[in-house]
């Protein structure tokens, strides 16, 4: 039973919010995806809401600058963070200092975004199967441009491997993807798993041939091209998920005014072309849904860590 005190505390907090600034934290630079989907909600938040968002960019550490800023925050609903499934890998590759279910709050999942499998237009192939073909004809000789060892396109495509025999390629690691993707475009590579965002004006000019999105649906950023799933590899399913999240413990019933407004933003034209343009499926998955989602990516990232004996650099 819920302590009366507790409940017209929360109340209370509740009525008077948000009566300050919020701080939005981001763990990336500023000019990427995630930071222009961050600022895009955020001036809605700051009008919805009538108060201020300060986005605060915190790169570095692979994320775990952001996430610690919004864990160590007061829970009182004035510190969040937007997170992609970045979190969840890191949290199954490094020595983290938090944990995701213990020490956040989920807001609302408001995305699921899929990545791309895109190749030199020089390659003969069409489609993903093609692509398989060839790489059985020249084991050990095409390459797969990634962002470092357990970086989401080495991840993505390492699944893609447990689940496809005798696809024998050779990951070579960048410092990032910009530079992955430059020297795909220089045909020094072969391949590249890459976010829709950057992938596809070289598509549109024929810079780059797409093979296959990530996700189980395809793309509304790129109808035209299968999925993973309908290429023949049943059941392949790599979305990021795009969420806010907030510190453990912050009151419920903020959560819930956050996960309305935001839920409301969801819906405005603008914030859906700005999604659409990272290649994103809006979700809208409520605290307990999200968290559910966490917890079965977290459990299909650790199984592949362990199988392929992934170990991040």
């Amino acid at each position: 039973m819920l302590c009366p005190v507790a409940f017209l505390k929360g109340a209370y907090a509740q009525s008077t919010y948000p009566a300050k600034p919020l701080h939005l934290f981001v763990p990336y630079p500023p000019g990427g995806g995630v930071d222009l989907v961050a600022r895009v909600i955020g001036r809605k938040l700051n009008d919805s809401l009538r108060q201020s968002v300060i986005i605060e960019n915190r790169g570095g550490a692979a994320g775990s600058l952001a996430a610690e800023s919004v864990i160590r925050a007061p829970a009182d609903g004035y510190t969040i963070g937007i997170f992609t499934s970045t979190l969840i890998m890191n949290s199954v590759l490094l020595k983290v200092n938090y944990d995701i279910h213990r020490d956040f709050a989920p807001i609302i999942l408001f995305a699921t975004v899929p990545n791309m499998l895109v190749v030199h237009p020089s390659l003969p192939v069409r489609h993903l199967q093609d692509l398989i073909r060839l790489v059985r004809l020249h084991p050990g000789e095409l390459t797969h441009a990634t962002s470092g060892a357990g970086s989401v396109p080495h991840l993505m495509m390492e699944l893609l491997r447990t689940q496809v025999p005798r696809f024998d390629i050779v990951n070579v690691p960048y410092k990032g993807n910009a530079q992955a993707l430059t020297e795909l475009l220089g045909g020094q590579i072969t391949m590249h798993i890459s976010s829709m965002l950057s992938a596809t004006p070289y598509i549109s000019s024929g810079r780059l041939k797409p093979i296959g999105v990530t996700s189980a649906h395809r793309s509304r950023a790129a109808p035209q091209v299968p999925t993973f799933a309908e290429s023949g590899i049943t059941g392949y399913d790599a979305s990021s998920l795009w969420g806010f999240l907030a510190p453990a413990s912050t009151p419920a019933l903020i959560i819930s005014r956050l996960n309305t407004e935001i839920k409301k933003i969801l819906q405005m034209p603008d914030v859906n072309d700005s999604l659409a343009n990272q290649g994103a499926d809006i979700s809208g998955a409520d605290p307990v849904q999200y968290a559910s989602m966490m917890k079965i990516e977290q459990d299909k990232w650790r199984k592949l860590v362990e199988v392929a004996h992934i170990k991040a650099e």
